[in-house]
């Protein structure tokens, strides 16, 4: 198995779509090339982010190998989840063989598995595909929480070897952390408003939204975090917490892509059925950018970025 630190920022990439709505690869390369320019530990492609939903299995596979080719150094760790077990097992082998260093395997959804069928389902994919894997959490999205003992009990699995912690409730997080302390097991926030939280409890980093906008700032936040500079952390924290809940007003992925074609990263195209930001939203989301930007006409005063 491929040793991997997950530790710092990993955002979770979005997907560009052209006007007709087909994969603009160029900008998701360009985009990778940014996010690796700006200090980001690794690259989250073909997750929630990313509108897997919409893709196609052979478009998945493509974005992988896009981002794959376009990085020098960062690892990628692919999203490959399934609620079909043997779906998930040939998505993660096809990511696997398009390059992919990692995975990340959202819980089973709609069909809510029992904690039996959850650990089932994931020590298939990690018997079955020889490459460090990422459990994933965020029972807003699937309908089914992963009990922190089950999380435990997935931890022993050579293969499986960090969580992202997607469920908001930090009294949660903190008990996985807690029986997963003596492990090489690496706990990551799933939600941008929590990752001081969790870091301070000993989490590792974030599996990052807020990354893609602001990915400098975001990662002095867990840099800050890790070393125990907690004013520091904390006031990138305060300096970033109006976008972080921001990126959230309507269905993620829709604000985050409105922020990156504010900032001209990528267009904001979205297949169905999801729909671009509204005006109310996009107006303020407009507000906080230019905030950090510093060219607020709020005379809001960001602090220097280092």
């Amino acid at each position: 198995m491929t040793e991997l630190d997950f530790t710092g920022v990993f955002p979770a990439m979005t997907t560009p779509f052209a006007a007709d709505g087909r994969i603009d690869h160029e900008t998701l390369a360009a985009d990778a090339q940014r996010l690796e320019a700006a200090g980001v530990a690794g690259l989250v492609p073909a997750g929630s982010t990313g509108e897997s939903a919409t893709l196609t299995h052979d478009e998945h596979v493509e974005v992988v190998e896009t981002v794959v080719e376009a990085v020098d150094d960062v690892p990628v760790i692919a999203g490959s989840g399934s609620n079909s077990t043997h779906e998930a097992v040939d998505l993660s082998r096809r990511a696997a063989g398009a390059g992919a260093d990692a995975l990340l395997l959202i819980s089973p959804y709609y069909n809510k598995p029992e904690q039996a069928g959850l650990a089932e389902h994931y020590r298939a994919v990690a018997d079955a595909v020889d490459l460090p894997q990422i459990v994933y959490n965020v029972p807003s999205r699937t309908g089914q929480n992963i009990q922190p003992e089950t999380v435990a009990d997935l931890a022993a699995h050579e293969n499986i070897r960090a969580y992202k912690a997607a469920s908001g409730d930090i009294a949660q997080i903190s008990t996985v952390i807690e029986h997963t302390r003596d492990e090489d097991f690496a706990v990551l926030s799933g939600d941008d408003a929590l990752t001081l939280s969790v870091c301070s409890l000993g989490g590792r980093g974030v599996i990052s939204v807020a990354g893609n906008v602001e990915p400098e700032r975001t990662v002095e936040l867990v840099d800050a975090a890790i070393d125990g500079d907690f004013s520091r952390a904390r006031e990138r924290h305060f300096e970033l917490s109006p976008l972080f809940r921001h990126l959230f007003v309507e269905t993620n992925p829709i604000p985050v892509k409105a922020a990156m074609a504010i900032r001209g990263h990528a267009p904001e195209t979205l297949r169905s059925p999801l729909t671009e930001l509204s005006e109310g939203p996009r107006e303020e989301l407009e507000r906080i950018l230019a905030a950090l930007d510093g060219t607020s006409e709020a005379g809001v005063e960001p602090t220097e970025a280092a």
